[in-house]
């Protein structure tokens, strides 16, 4: 199982970078959110994304902005004769409502379901999303429904933070994980809002040190904090990680 951090920017995007999301090649191609400036970045690869599934852990919108610019390319494509294939797209609890609703605003109520297929994932309910299989957590962020996923091939795991303040949750989703994508946004942690809604650095390595993970990679760190260290790994738009 192969990580591709295709864009690692916070709220407000790195020079140069784009936001969130993470591509999982296992059992199959599977996405972790999908942020502005991911799927640029994906076609830079192919002309148009090879991916099976996404997986959107809450809908800030540096996690699932693209979704939008992915609707009208494949409904070009499709009007062209030549649509890519039907990717699945897992979205929280009440997802496909709010989906309905953007979509409303943006377009057509309809828009995410004529090119995707739409399911809602369960927390802590396991589910099949490219051939690979995933349990969402519900981890704190502000007053948002937000989710860590963790993601299994049957022979290894990783965990992906998405968006979390301090939480034992979000321990217990990374127990014994190969590997913890963890987020690290802010100065320090007093400086968040309340209800908390991000990690600072000790914080993320509290998490990553109760989790028992094997190996931790840091993520969403703004360009204007410290991102190096001798003994920690920070993503990079591009960052290739065996698992």
């Amino acid at each position: 199982m192969k990580l591709t951090v295709v864009g690692c920017s916070p709220a407000w995007p790195n020079p140069g970078g784009a936001q969130s999301g993470y591509l999982v090649n296992g059992s199959g191609n599977l996405l972790l959110d999908c942020g502005p400036g991911v799927l640029a970045r994906l076609r830079a690869r192919d002309p148009w994304p090879r991916v099976d599934a996404i997986v959107i852990t809450h809908f800030h919108l540096d996690h699932w902005g693209d979704l939008v610019p992915w609707v009208w390319g494949s409904m070009y494509l499709q009007a062209r004769g030549d649509g890519p294939a039907r990717a699945a797209v897992w979205v929280p609890p009440g997802g496909i409502e709010q989906l309905e609703q953007f979509g409303a605003r943006l377009g057509f109520p309809d828009m995410f379901e004529r090119v995707f297929g739409v399911h809602e994932y369960a927390p802590d309910v396991p589910f099949e999303a490219a051939r690979h299989t995933v349990v969402a957590t519900r981890v704190p962020h502000y007053r948002l429904d937000a989710y860590a996923l963790r993601v299994t091939d049957g022979a290894r795991t990783m965990t992906y933070s998405g968006d979390s303040g301090p939480s034992e949750s979000l321990s217990d989703a990374a127990r014994d994980a190969d590997l913890f994508v963890c987020e690290a946004t802010l100065l320090r942690g007093e400086l968040d809002g309340e209800p908390r809604g991000h990690l600072a650095l000790d914080e993320a390595l509290a998490a990553f040190e109760a989790s028992g993970a094997k190996r931790l990679l840091l993520t969403h760190r703004p360009a204007e904090l410290p991102s190096e260290g001798e003994e920690l790994q920070f993503a990079h738009d591009g960052l290739e990680v065996d698992i």
